[in-house]
């Protein structure tokens, strides 16, 4: 270890397995059109720019620290997947993600509706170098994760079973519901390790309760891990979602809350013992 310091000319949003490159967004626009995702006190340059071209994704060479533009917001919102942005929509990149091998990597293309009350994307994959783009679904597409380097598991709209989680299949149409009728609100997903396992949350109801919870894909079974108040004040932009992410070992988890009133805190749930007796069929 050197411990020498150097400054990357970018901010970074993903980096790929290999921590040679990374990709971003400009996240002053991400921040002019969604605040709370993007940092704030930097202008957008492109404010009055409904589809910029000289912004959108940016790829970094992490060891050369050179940057590229190599997908523009004013190409990607000309291209003819539907829903198509309409007339007077301010468009931006967000949500970017590798695939477990770097071979490709997401990106969310966004808009606000007509009456500013829910967004409109679409959903993309890429190389690394901003090509073979392809549409992965479009209009409602939130949370994702990879489960593989070809799958993605996607809390999104679709015509065969409406809104749920879908296994889409990477550069072809192919979608699975996963967790229909079990899965049924939209969380932050994430597959264990082993794959048999997901970990995801929901947004509190009236309660302001958020539970947190394990879907075991084999059966079926949800094993619910807890109901983690969310205190009042942290809302909006401030809001401070659970977030669930797992250790390398898959056997504990980290959440992100504020149910104990003392402020945003980091709180450890074991669960290797759940994993070291998973449900049977049965038991659904």
């Amino acid at each position: 270890m050197s411990r020498k310091r150097r400054t990357i000319p970018h901010p970074i949003y993903t980096v790929s397995p290999n921590a040679k490159i990374a990709v971003a967004p400009d996240f002053r626009r991400i921040n002019d059109c969604r605040p709370g995702y993007g940092y704030c006190g930097l202008p957008d340059p492109h404010k009055g720019d409904l589809a910029p071209k000289d912004a959108g994704i940016w790829r970094i060479d992490l060891a050369a620290g050179k940057q590229e533009l190599i997908i523009s917001v004013a190409d990607i919102g000309a291209l003819p997947h539907a829903p198509a942005p309409p007339p007077g929509a301010k468009q931006w990149f967000n949500h970017l993600l590798f695939n477990q091998d770097g071979s490709r990597f997401i990106f969310l293309h966004r808009w606000w509706s007509a009456d500013r009350r829910s967004l409109v994307t679409r959903m993309y994959t890429a190389t690394p170098e901003g090509k073979d783009i392809h549409f992965v679904v479009g209009g409602l597409a939130s949370h994702f994760i990879w489960r593989d380097p070809t799958h993605i598991l996607v809390w999104a709209g679709h015509a065969s079973h409406g809104n749920c989680f879908y296994l889409f299949e990477d550069k072809t149409a192919n979608a699975e519901p996963i967790g229909k009728g079990v899965m049924t609100a939209d969380g932050h997903c994430s597959y264990l390790p082993n794959k048999d396992w997901i970990v995801n949350d929901r947004y509190p109801g009236a309660d302001r309760k958020r539970p947190v919870y394990l879907y075991h894909v084999p059966t079926g079974k949800v094993i619910v891990l807890g109901h983690f108040y969310a205190a009042k004040g942290y809302d909006g932009e401030w809001r401070c979602d659970t977030h669930p992410r797992y250790s390398p070992d898959g056997r504990w988890l980290c959440i992100d809350s504020v149910h104990e009133e003392k402020g945003r805190q980091l709180y450890l749930i074991a669960i290797g013992a759940i994993l070291d007796n998973p449900p049977k069929a049965e038991e659904r």
